[in-house]
């Protein structure tokens, strides 16, 4: 069921790799919501991914970006408002990864240089984006921007190795970012943490799986898929709220709030 929550609203979207991304999920409850957007993402993630298809299923144009590069971005952001005819009203910052998680190198032994990687492909990529959007006045008032993130980045979740300390400085970014922008331009930027969620950089984490089971068993609610992170998304860049800024919201199923639960406790033959 469609709302109208976005029509007349432009965006930018990131991150959208396949059928099973968050990203991915977003772009199309947007588009049903009346929103139009430009996707980006960087040009190996292209390579891999089917973000072509998304394009043609919802109408919109690819730029490609290093999310790294702030001349890149200035493009991105420039373009952006050529194609969708004016200002931003909303981005979604879905971009994240870590090479220690994928050599399985351990916190203890973390490689810095990978580390470092990382940190400025997944956090200060936000800083960047933000940046060169408050210096372009290229965001509406009252404008919107959504970060992905985990609370690893307040709990130690061991497999998440970096990528813990790398989501706390997004939400760090997030945080600091959004006070100057709201004060500017009354720009709000919040983070999203959301579930374990099965998306293809999620599946590629060891472990992972038994991990969700775990979560999911514990959630009151069971673990948020990712279509319902992707409506969550849509609320926030949504008019309706207007007034929530520099916040860290948890879309967990209420799993960030529980001790244990019963079903747990039943599996481990307590009493």
């Amino acid at each position: 069921m469609s709302y109208n929550l976005l029509k007349g609203k432009r965006g930018i979207i990131t991150g959208a790799l396949d059928a099973n991304s968050i990203a991915w999920k977003v772009a199309e409850k947007v588009h049903e919501e009346g929103g139009v957007f430009v996707l980006t993402n960087a040009p190996i993630a292209m390579r891999m991914g089917e973000i072509k298809v998304l394009a043609a299923k919802t109408g919109s144009e690819i730029i490609p970006a290093d999310a790294t590069s702030v001349d890149e971005l200035t493009n991105l952001f420039t373009k952006s408002q050529e194609i969708l005819g004016g200002k931003i009203d909303f981005v979604l910052h879905s971009i994240g990864m870590s090479v220690n998680i994928r050599k399985n190198i351990p916190y203890p032994e973390l490689n810095y240089d990978f580390f470092q990687k990382g940190i400025d492909i997944s956090a200060l990529s936000l800083h960047k984006m933000l940046q060169v959007a408050m210096k372009m006045d290229a965001i509406n008032e009252w404008g919107s921007v959504v970060a992905l993130t985990y609370m690893a980045s307040q709990r130690v979740l061991p497999f998440y190795t970096d990528m813990a300390d790398i989501k706390a400085m997004l939400e760090s970014i997030a945080r600091n970012f959004g006070y100057y922008y709201g004060t500017k331009k009354k720009v709000r930027i919040n983070t999203v943490s959301q579930s374990p969620t099965k998306t293809t950089a999620g599946n590629g984490i060891k472990g992972f799986g038994d991990f969700y089971d775990y979560t999911d068993a514990i959630a009151p609610l069971g673990n948020a898929s990712a279509e319902d992170c992707a409506n969550f998304c849509v609320a926030l860049f949504s008019d309706l709220t207007r007034m929530v800024t520099m916040q860290n919201l948890f879309h967990d199923g209420g799993y960030s709030s529980t001790g244990v639960s019963t079903e747990v406790l039943n599996k481990l033959g307590a009493e």
